[in-house]
């Protein structure tokens, strides 16, 4: 198991346990993982008591008459944006009735899209009062670029929640 996936693991967990302590859900809408963020936090025991549910949102046609995202937006900057992220995430909390969303959207390659470069990728968490939107730039194949995706939007997660997850990562790197 790649560090990554132990730190991937090691996050889902305590954000389970957290969401749960708190009586809070949570749900996912995703582009370039593919479902991955949902089956991260799902293989967790228990999660079915804070997971919402999910939505893989591959096409613009799907970000825009699923989720809510605005078709103008999505036709004016492409899938891979930061505002694009910001309202996938909002509007999957919306269509899921959760208290937080959180959404990736990005290039895991092989080849650029959307005038981006592999590996641009944004996630995004919207939650009571708040919504945060990171844009990242990662390294690697299509498999780590995603791999890292998800962390990245747990870490996020984690960060509104006032919680420092997935850290393995960090320590096993420097």
């Amino acid at each position: 198991m790649s560090t990554v996936d132990a730190a991937v693991r090691a996050a889902s967990a305590a954000l389970v346990a957290a969401l749960t302590a708190r009586s809070r859900t949570v749900a996912t809408a995703e582009s370039l993982t593919g479902g991955l963020v949902s089956a991260a936090l799902t293989g967790v025991p228990g999660a079915s008591v804070v997971v919402r549910g999910a939505v893989v949102a591959y096409s613009s046609e799907v970000k825009a008459s699923v989720l809510g995202v605005d078709a103008d937006l999505l036709a004016r900057s492409g899938s891979v944006d930061a505002g694009v992220a910001e309202q996938m995430a909002a509007g999957v909390r919306e269509v899921m009735a959760s208290d937080y969303g959180l959404s990736t959207t990005g290039v895991a390659g092989p080849d650029p899209a959307e005038g981006k470069p592999v590996g641009r990728v944004f996630v995004a968490v919207a939650g009571p009062g708040t919504t945060r939107v990171q844009v990242l730039d990662l390294g690697g194949d299509r498999e780590a670029v995603r791999s890292q995706a998800v962390l990245a939007v747990l870490r996020l997660l984690g960060e509104t929640l006032d919680l420092a997850v997935g850290e393995e990562v960090d320590s096993a790197t420097s």
